[in-house]
């Protein structure tokens, strides 16, 4: 086993903490919750838990406006339920992956409130700080991902700083030696106390043009869509320069690998593919530098018929640079969750296609019972993001409700009011429930995770794309001889599966259909939305028709 193995061949999941379990009745999910849920990871199958943030913040954007890197939110609990935390998961043979947010601060952060002081104080270049443009206004046409300018005037210093996100987050300065330093010995810190890796925040985003250039109009942009994609980011994100930046944070990282185990660095990068692949950092001597894992988040946006599918992994495989691990994504606390996407019975075929691909899988918390987005009154809403921009289904609320792990009050998430409303169907739709029901969607993950926790070919076997008719998607897995067919239909009507991709002597390993039988006599007929992962009756390499 190398040490690279629980990050390749295991399955990251995603915690939103404050939704995930409250342990003090406060309505907000906390580090003891967690602790406390540890056993349900555990049966599930994964193998590292991607906590999003918990450090000290005013919560203007939840977390992501961060005032101490280097601390605990007192709503989440201490350094020392942490620390506890990173015990008890360790010795269930669980990594713990946390947030790292090197973009902004808070406002409320020490350094900015020192580097807003004067123009001369010594923390003034930590931060991107502007003169207003000639005339007044901002100093560019850069545009916040929350709505208006990415900049925000400061009468006291009569200078503008950079926000790419709320006004409350100011735009660290990554030019700065100082500053990488600075971050550099926060990734430490953690690592320190255990920590494994970490996702990075917003990754493609730290350098800004050196010379502020306005962005270009976006040809693509039709009005009545969200007035951010008004310009193409061309000087404000993506910049050359954050490459050499992305190889520092490696290094930092790798400090801290061993024989036994490796950290990992997991990038959030909504790119086009070519520019994605940039970040595993192949260098000239074709080793990769960057960061382990660039998230894939294609699945999310993806037009969810079967030659599209196809398409976009059989181009992801392409374009990967030798030796990079790919990885997969249906959902996160940003986006929509994949049952409202493409409804419940086909989330059960996006569970087995996530669970078969090659790469990492990482799951959204709740998406293993098949939660699906809750709508949010006006005079509930909770994110800035809905708040600055209403009624254009920005909103992040709908996928950040409490988890549901039972038909006790609350569904079992909290003893007093949880801080988002929950879905009308957690009382039947929970953990507990479907933990009882051999054919829920709970179930049908835990199969597929065992299956992939038992078959090297899916956890690190070749991909191989197969040509199938119609709605059906087909790829085999195959590893030391050992080879697996997957076939998915995508369609709304039974599809026959040409012999020519069958096993000789196949037998299904699993299927999205719990009563579908073991063995196959005669020709397969998948029902719609019904996936397969077929090997051979011998358990050897199987032959071909």
């Amino acid at each position: 086993m190398s040490a690279d193995d629980w990050w390749k061949c295991g399955i990251v999941y995603q915690v939103y903490p404050r939704s995930f379990q409250d342990s003090n009745g406060d309505g907000i999910g906390d580090l003891d919750g967690i602790r406390a849920r540890l056993d349900h990871l555990v049966s599930l199958g994964v193998d590292a838990v991607w906590i999003s943030p918990i450090y000290p913040s005013p919560m203007a954007d939840f977390g992501y406006d961060i005032s101490d890197f280097c601390g605990i939110d007192p709503r989440f609990g201490t350094l020392e339920g942490f620390d506890a935390l990173v015990q008890e998961a360790h010795a269930r043979e669980l990594r713990i992956i946390l947030d790292f947010v090197p973009n902004h601060t808070s406002d409320h952060h020490p350094w900015f409130m020192q580097s807003r002081s004067a123009r001369s104080d010594p923390r003034r270049d930590w931060y991107i700080w502007r003169d207003p443009a000639p005339g007044g206004g901002p100093p560019n046409n850069w545009l916040s991902n929350f709505g208006g300018p990415a900049w925000a005037f400061d009468p006291a210093t009569g200078q503008y700083y950079a926000h790419s996100f709320l006004k409350e987050q100011p735009d660290l300065n990554w030019r700065n030696p100082e500053v990488r330093t600075a971050m550099y010995e926060v990734l430490r810190f953690w690592l320190r106390r255990g920590v494994d890796g970490f996702r990075v925040d917003v990754l493609s985003q730290i350098i800004k043009d050196a010379q502020f250039r306005d962005n270009p109009p976006n040809p693509d942009f039709i009005e009545g869509q969200d007035p951010f994609f008004r310009w193409q980011m061309l000087y404000n994100t993506d910049r050359p320069e954050v490459q050499p930046i992305v190889a520092e944070m490696r290094r930092v990282v790798d400090e801290f690998s061993d024989a036994r185990s490796s950290r990992v660095l997991i990038g959030e990068l909504y790119l086009p593919l070519a520019r994605l692949v940039a970040y595993y950092g192949l260098n000239t001597d074709g080793v990769l530098e960057g960061v382990q894992l660039p998230f894939n988040f294609q699945l999310i946006a993806a037009e969810w018929q079967a030659a599209r599918i196809d398409r976009l992994v059989r181009d992801y495989e392409a374009a990967l640079p030798a030796g990079a691990q790919p990885n997969w994504v249906l959902g996160n606390h940003d986006r929509s969750r994949i049952a409202s996407r493409v409804g419940p019975q086909m989330a059960r075929l996006a569970a087995m296609l996530l669970l078969t691909l090659r790469g990492t899988p990482t799951l959204y918390y709740g998406d293993e019972i098949g939660m699906t987005d809750v709508a949010i009154p006006a005079d509930e809403v909770q994110d800035p993001f809905e708040k600055n921009k209403p009624g254009m289904g920005l909103g992040r609320d709908p996928e950040r409700t409490p988890m549901q792990w039972s038909a006790a009050a609350h569904a079992g998430f909290t003893t007093g009011t949880p801080w988002l409303r929950l879905a009308a169907d957690w009382p039947t739709r929970n953990v507990e429930a479907q933990s009882q029901d051999a054919g829920s969607m709970l179930a049908l993950y835990r199969r597929l995770i065992a299956l992939r926790r038992a078959q090297p070919a899916l956890n690190r076997g070749n991909y191989e794309a197969l040509d199938a008719d119609g709605e059906v998607l087909a790829y085999a897995r195959s590893f030391e001889g050992r080879r697996l067919v997957v076939l998915l239909n995508f369609g709304a009507t039974p599809a026959p599966i040409s012999p020519a991709l069958m096993p000789r002597q196949a037998i299904v390993l699993a299927s999205t259909d719990p009563a579908r039988a073991e063995s196959i006599e005669g020709p397969l007929e998948l029902a719609p939305c019904e996936g397969v992962v077929l090997g051979a009756l011998n358990g050897k390499a199987p032959a071909t028709r």
